[in-house]
């Protein structure tokens, strides 16, 4: 993971410059576009920090060793639920929201409301009883 980590925090040295040219060239008169590369700028800092300590807390991955091998990295890597309907319903809640922004705020409360609803749903999927998994 240190290669994954030093490239987002590459990105620091890179899109900190680009923001302040932007700024110069616009005459610091065009503020959303200076802003999102200010945010870009934090976004590589998070991402390349959350790498960066992944990676001292775990140590080298076979990818990251010259003589790691395939078959390192075999078993199982997660739990992920084959028949779950709950991302459905969480991109739909999804999409009425952002439909709200169209048509109304008030058809946003629906979406968000789905979306409560859609996310517990998902997240909970396998709690049955008391906490049982």
């Amino acid at each position: 993971m240190k290669v994954e980590s030093w490239i987002f925090l590459g990105g620091i040295f890179f899109f900190a410059p680009i923001a302040l040219v932007y700024g110069y060239m616009t005459n610091w008169d065009e503020w959303v576009g200076l802003l999102a590369l200010l945010m870009l700028v934090g976004l590589s800092a998070m991402v390349g920090g959350y790498l960066y300590f992944t990676a001292k807390r775990i140590g080298p991955r076979p990818e990251d060793r010259l003589d790691g091998e395939i078959h390192e990295n075999a078993g199982d890597v997660g739990l992920f639920a084959p028949w779950s309907w709950w991302p459905l319903v969480l991109a739909s809640a999804a999409a009425i929201g952002f439909l709200g922004l169209a048509l109304g705020w008030w058809v946003m409360f629906i979406g968000l409301g789905l979306c409560v609803i859609g996310l517990v749903g998902w997240v909970y999927e396998y709690s049955r009883g008391d906490h049982a998994h």
